[in-house]
């Protein structure tokens, strides 16, 4: 016996047919662990033990008995006429989807983790925005292709011509078509979204012109979900979506405007938003964000109610709001403390030619200039974005 196995391990069909075997039977094994678990719950456990148990050994016997068969160990009889009959037994349809079935499974469990090890950096880049889009419709599109070639298969299995079939399916499918221009369009503009690299999973955006906006939460060749800043989902048809604004494309920028009273020192409020600016630019804890140094513009308006003063820096795509943010807070407490008011709106109210005389008492305000430390934030900034003017509506 050792002789002939010594032999017929020599042929290569003898290693590949054992493969294919082994596959079967991991794939077999599988579908029918997943069977006996959904009794978890309806029968005791050591039940389902027992009869995972005795699976297990089943489906080891048989492939022993199938590897006999196919190595052609007839000095093995028992096993070798097992092999035999099983082989015959798989060789009719109901075996046949069987095996597809479990082959399908063990595929559709495989894509799974595959697409999961697809892990993108943490840090917010480009590359991770493509990678978690990219990673969400290969899967998708292999889970929907899997289902597609097992149906074919056992339509096979089952001795149904697939090739009319497909030919029949060919036809409804461009009559359909004539009927699902939307979706068709809808996929066509997805694949040129993914292609282009428009914008992708993790970037902020605003659709057709500020209809909706939000954090695009996922994006398949058919629809773009967007999450705005209350939580509200919008799924967007891709066909649907016109113009796109990305507000997290490589760059982004924050626009610090302040604005200071008429009866202001401007050259003073120029000089205070430029110590700010180099403040945050030089602060370790963000700059980091920055891309470029600060840009001081000076005067921009000269508005109703106050002079707007502005400056403008380039930072890391995401980062602007929560800098924007930590902006404000400092310059608040640098225009206190430099004395310059930040003006609230103005009305002059008239009451004919006789004088109004109106009194206020009270204890005068603290100044706030003794307690605040504009260099230390008194609570960690949030990272979170800043709500579009449409999601506030």
């Amino acid at each position: 016996m050792l002789n002939e196995l010594t032999f017929q391990f020599r042929k290569p069909q003898v290693w590949l047919g054992l493969g294919l075997t082994l596959v079967v039977a991991y794939a077999l094994w599988r579908f029918g662990r997943t069977l006996l678990r959904a009794l978890r719950g309806h029968a005791p456990p050591r039940l389902v033990r027992g009869l995972v148990g005795l699976w297990t050994a089943a489906v080891a016997l048989g492939w022993l008995a199938v590897a006999t068969r196919v190595a052609y160990l007839p000095s093995v009889p028992v096993l070798f006429e097992l092999g035999g009959d099983i082989v015959d037994g798989f060789r009719h349809s109901a075996g046949q989807v069987l095996v597809i079935v479990a082959l399908s499974l063990i595929g559709w469990n495989l894509i799974g983790t595959l697409t999961s090890r697809i892990v993108a950096e943490e840090e917010f880049s480009r590359r991770t925005v493509r990678v978690q889009t990219l990673r969400g419709v290969v899967d998708s599109t292999l889970k929907v292709a899997l289902v597609i070639l097992a149906l074919i298969a056992g339509l096979q299995a089952l001795g149904v011509n697939a090739t009319s079939l497909l030919a029949g399916v060919s036809v409804l499918g461009l009559a359909v078509g004539f009927g699902a221009q939307s979706l068709i369009k809808d996929v066509f503009t997805g694949f040129f979204i993914l292609l282009e690299d428009q914008y992708g999973v993790g970037d902020v955006i605003t659709v057709n012109t500020g209809q909706l906006s939000g954090n695009v939460e996922r994006l398949n060749l058919r629809v773009t979900a967007l999450r705005a800043l209350d939580g509200t989902v919008h799924i967007i048809p891709n066909g649907q979506i016109q113009t796109v604004s990305v507000s997290s494309k490589d760059w982004s920028r924050v626009v610090a405007t302040v604005d200071v009273t008429y009866h202001a020192d401007i050259d003073e409020a120029v000089r205070v938003l430029e110590r700010v600016s180099r403040e945050l630019y030089a602060d370790p804890a963000w700059s980091a964000s920055f891309l470029e140094e600060p840009e001081l513009q000076g005067v921009t308006r000269l508005g109703p109610d106050g002079v707007t003063l502005r400056a403008l820096y380039k930072v890391q795509p995401k980062s602007q709001y929560a800098l924007g943010r930590e902006f404000n807070r400092r310059i608040k407490i640098a225009m206190d403390e430099a004395g310059i008011e930040i003006p609230a709106p103005q009305r002059s109210l008239s009451f004919g030619s006789t004088p109004l005389e109106i009194k206020v008492s009270g204890a005068p305000a603290p100044d706030p200039r003794r307690s605040q430390n504009r260099t230390h934030a008194p609570v960690p900034p949030s990272l979170t974005r800043d709500p579009e003017e449409e999601e506030l509506s």
